[in-house]
């Protein structure tokens, strides 16, 4: 199951363990228990930490737990954890065999003195890049507390769970049978949801800091790079961040960031992380910016958050970045996560053999469509132009595909359902104004962004899109407030460009400091 490179890698991290750790399998006769014994096997067979037995009882087969050495504690896979999610595995093993977790210790404390049962089931899919920051989460407070169960479970292995329970987006969190959450989340915010007291330990520890000479507002790519510049100038830094990592964070292939082949958003957004912590920068993050308050002169700057602390700078830069833009289509919203998704890589393998559409024809619907036509029955491509956007390669590469139809010209007026889940979708043909209707049970929207700039109207100068307005030097219309990335006027929304913002924002934010 495993190459001699992964195996001699698992070795060395599972130097690690620190106590004995048990791996009990429930297998029947299947293809995919074999396969899972095997895998077993080869895992244990890197630590004399680890034993495995075959005769489990669980009702999910093929499945196998992880338990720590008292018994006392226990995490459990259904399905074969690779791809994305073998990660989740070694950690889960690691985390199981007393190895701590890289966390705040606050938060592992929070953690562990949770009262009450708490047995979560997670849905998730093998090209799912958001699953695993969830599985390894709620694997952490398995490990740590033993009121706390897990089970991870693989979608496209257990179809009928799925469509019993209605699952059509990953990853899918329920707790105690319950509907919990749905997408990306890390232990802070699963905690936040649990223990109101997270809350308002963050907002009173936020609320006593000192003013920053440059506040971030954002952790993108923007964010990441001017609180590195700013903080190279040994000035004081601090970023402020919904979500580190930002929109990066939903990027499968990155392919054009300079230097870097390949990677993924997550495994960049992690590297970004870690660069910004290498210098003395406060990061606050899981912390929403709701209301500007711009400084007279000589005045600070001030940011005031959701959870009702307010933060202090001599300059800010802001750096909030975009989210997806959404059809606006009667129905829509009804239907989101019920058959109307926005992530083809996460969600796809939750449609195979069934009927789709993507909307939109730039690069993102393109792309989209070439990843689904490989999984389900018919991908139809509407685009609302008279022409695809895309790259001429990537429809050449759509053209090419058998089970794709591409509709152009046509504005989608209604998501259709049967109360449960997406049924079809209406779409007006721009040229005739004629409506047509398709059947079908999946939709994916990839038309563009909208950028997170509503908390910002009043104060600063807004273009006719909601984007921020920049000079050369990354200046607002507002002394000693700058901004960067997808949130301003700049063109080209590009990782590689939100970096370059970044850091030109950083430079000129000191550059005010030094002069003012």
């Amino acid at each position: 199951m495993l190459d001699s490179t992964t195996i001699a890698q698992l070795k060395t991290y599972l130097a690690n363990l620190r106590t004995p750790v048990e791996i009990v399998a429930t297998l029947d006769d299947s293809q995919k228990s074999t396969e899972m014994r095997s895998l077993v096997e080869e895992v244990v067979a890197q630590s004399d930490l680890l034993s495995a037995r075959f005769d489990g009882q669980a009702d999910r087969v093929p499945s196998f737990a992880i338990r720590r050495a008292d018994g006392k504690a226990e995490t459990r896979f259904a399905g074969l954890p690779l791809g994305h999610e073998f990660t989740s595995l070694l950690l889960a093993l690691l985390h199981m065999g007393g190895h701590p977790p890289k966390e705040e210790a606050e938060l592992l404390d929070a953690v562990r003195a949770l009262q009450g049962e708490y047995h979560f089931e997670t849905f998730y899919s093998l090209t799912c890049q958001n699953c695993p920051d969830v599985i390894q989460a709620i694997n952490i407070m398995a490990a740590l507390n033993p009121n706390v169960s897990h089970v991870a479970v693989d979608g496209a292995l257990f179809r009928e769970e799925v469509e019993t329970r209605k699952v059509m987006a990953v990853p899918a969190v329920y707790l105690n049978g319950e509907p919990f959450g749905q997408g990306r989340m890390d232990l802070a915010q699963i905690m936040s949801k649990l223990d109101s007291g997270t809350v308002a330990r963050a907002a009173e520890k936020i609320a006593g800091k000192e003013p920053f000479d440059v506040l971030v507002v954002g952790g993108g790519p923007a964010g990441a790079a001017a609180a590195i510049y700013a903080a190279r100038k040994g000035i004081r830094t601090g970023v402020v961040a919904e979500r580190f990592g930002g929109q990066v964070l939903d990027t499968m292939g990155i392919e054009n960031f300079i230097s870097v082949s390949h990677t993924e958003g997550p495994k960049l957004a992690a590297q970004l992380e870690q660069h910004v912590r290498d210098y003395e920068v406060d990061i606050m993050n899981l912390q929403l910016a709701d209301e500007l308050i711009p400084g007279k002169a000589g005045e600070l700057h001030e940011i005031k958050l959701a959870n009702g602390a307010s933060l202090k700078a001599k300059t800010i830069i802001l750096s909030t970045g975009a989210r997806w833009r959404q059809m606006g289509a009667p129905g829509e919203d009804a239907y989101r996560n019920k058959g109307v998704a926005y992530c083809p890589h996460c969600d796809g393998p939750l449609y195979k053999g069934k009927r789709t559409a993507v909307i939109g024809g730039g690069n993102s619907g393109v792309e989209a469509a070439i990843d689904l036509a490989g999984i389900v029955a018919h991908v139809t491509l509407i685009e609302y132009d008279g022409q695809l956007r895309a790259d001429a390669v990537l429809q050449t590469k759509l053209r090419s595909l058998p089970n794709v139809d591409i509709i152009t010209s046509a504005l989608t007026t209604e998501v259709l359902g049967d109360g449960e889940k997406v049924t079809g979708l209406l779409y007006k043909d721009r040229t005739t104004d004629a409506v047509h209707q398709i059947d079908l049970e999946g939709i994916f929207v990839q038309i563009g962004l909208v950028p997170n700039t509503e908390w910002l109207k009043g104060p600063l100068a807004l273009s006719a899109r909601g984007e921020i307005e920049i000079d050369s030097h990354g200046a607002t219309n507002v002394p000693g407030i700058f901004a960067a990335g997808d949130v301003t006027t700049v063109p080209y929304k590009q990782i590689i460009v939100a970096t370059g913002e970044g850091t030109k924002a950083a430079l000129s934010a000191f550059d005010y400091l030094i002069r003012s």
